[in-house]
């Protein structure tokens, strides 16, 4: 393995900027064609709705309504899929204005489009078609469903492939620049890529084991730090993968040197080259830092971030919740460039959220209210072409 990149910095302010938010429109709830229905909005952790952004489009998949909406950046429904024995098709406009296409949905999940307008999206298979182990234990039972440009969808995407066996469970499925799809599954030894071409066809299947992770670099390698697989994302534009690991070591107590919990110590990025198998040099991820005044003294905890996504432009996008809404991390890999930012949410008005990073680097979310559900954006792309211009 060669050097470590080091990403360095600025000295580090205690003030970060913020990115405006746009709102660009808002979805009320109900069982109406251009509405969200949420069921219960109190049971926030059975909430199956999640979104994505593609050219100015949004794809908001309904999981509880068993609906996708395709919507553009004013709110105005372009194409309906649901399912005809979820009530989700309840049309109260000229269908004319839109395209229904009813299809059975089961459950339909993570979601991502290519620049074809192909859309992928998630689904669960039916309960007889759904694979369990010896112990009964449910292993797998997701598929990938594939629908065209015109909305047609004659097949979907297992293991092997269009028509293959369920998957793991999916973490997340993700498209690049040649169109090709990436589905990211969680297992019990740590994580299961998928690779397959635009037309379908599976070129790679990576597992990326936990207790196979690279070591800490810069720690012998006797040394009692545990590393913890968090995301595997797929580049852009290249047969790439960066598996973001999260390292920890136990912590001491200073009287009876018993370990009394686990304490944080660094992130790295390692690039994999799905080609090869191989790990590239990794890159140093900066933890977010947050400082706490307590009896006349300042701690400052150091916490790792979430890996939102990867640009079309190399940037690496990172997030994490803070009591304000968002603090963002942007990196350019090898040229030592962080841009760091907040978003500004105020959490006691969002119920539930699903938040999406753009090809172009706009981030964007759905934000769930009590009464209605809006969808904003971050123009966090002009930030990133801004240093690319300098």
């Amino acid at each position: 393995m060669s050097a470590v990149v080091i990403l360095a910095s600025c000295r580090r302010s205690n003030v970060v900027e913020s990115v405006d938010e746009n709102e660009l429109f808002s979805i009320p709830y109900g069982n109406f064609e251009d509405q969200l229905n949420m069921f219960d909005l109190t049971d926030v952790g059975n909430i199956h709705t999640t979104m994505t952004m593609r050219d100015g489009f949004f794809y908001i998949a309904n999981g509880e309504a068993g609906k996708i909406m395709e919507l553009n950046s004013y709110g105005d429904l372009l194409t309906l899929y649901y399912n005809e024995d979820s009530g989700s098709g309840t049309f109260t406009k000229d269908k004319s204005k839109h395209m229904p296409i009813a299809y059975p949905f089961n459950s339909p999940g993570a979601i991502t489009v290519d620049s074809r307008k192909y859309m992928y999206v998630v689904s669960t298979m039916p309960k007889e078609r759904q694979e369990e182990d010896e112990t009964g234990t449910l292993l797998y039972s997701q598929i990938v469903l594939r629908f065209s440009s015109d909305g047609t969808s004659n097949d979907y995407i297992g293991q092997q492939g269009v028509g293959g066996t369920p998957f793991p469970f999916i973490r997340n499925i993700y498209t690049t620049s040649d169109d090709e799809l990436v589905v990211v599954c969680t297992t019990m030894e740590g994580a299961m890529v998928y690779w397959f071409s635009e037309s379908g066809f599976l070129m790679y299947k990576i597992p990326i084991v936990t207790k196979d992770a690279p070591k800490m670099p810069g720690t012998a390698a006797s040394a009692a730090v545990v590393a913890s697989v968090q995301d595997v994302v797929p580049d852009y534009s290249s047969r790439r993968l960066f598996v973001k690991i999260d390292y920890y070591q136990p912590r001491l107590d200073k009287d009876s040197k018993a370990e009394s919990g686990i304490d944080f110590v660094k992130t790295f990025l390692f690039p994999l080259s799905v080609e090869s198998g191989k790990y590239e040099s990794p890159i140093t991820i900066p933890p977010y830092e947050e400082t706490v005044s307590e009896d006349y003294s300042k701690l400052i905890f150091k916490l790792p971030y979430d890996f939102l996504g990867v640009s079309k432009s190399g940037w690496l996008f990172f997030i994490i919740s803070t009591s304000s809404g968002f603090n963002v991390e942007m990196v350019q890999p090898f040229s030592q460039k962080i841009i760091r930012r907040h978003l500004d949410v105020n959490h006691n008005n969002v119920l539930y959220y699903s938040m999406a990073l753009s090809d172009s680097g706009i981030i964007s979310a759905l934000l769930v209210g009590q009464d209605r559900a809006k969808i904003v954006w971050w123009r966090t792309d002009s930030l990133t072409a801004a240093i690319l211009k300098s």
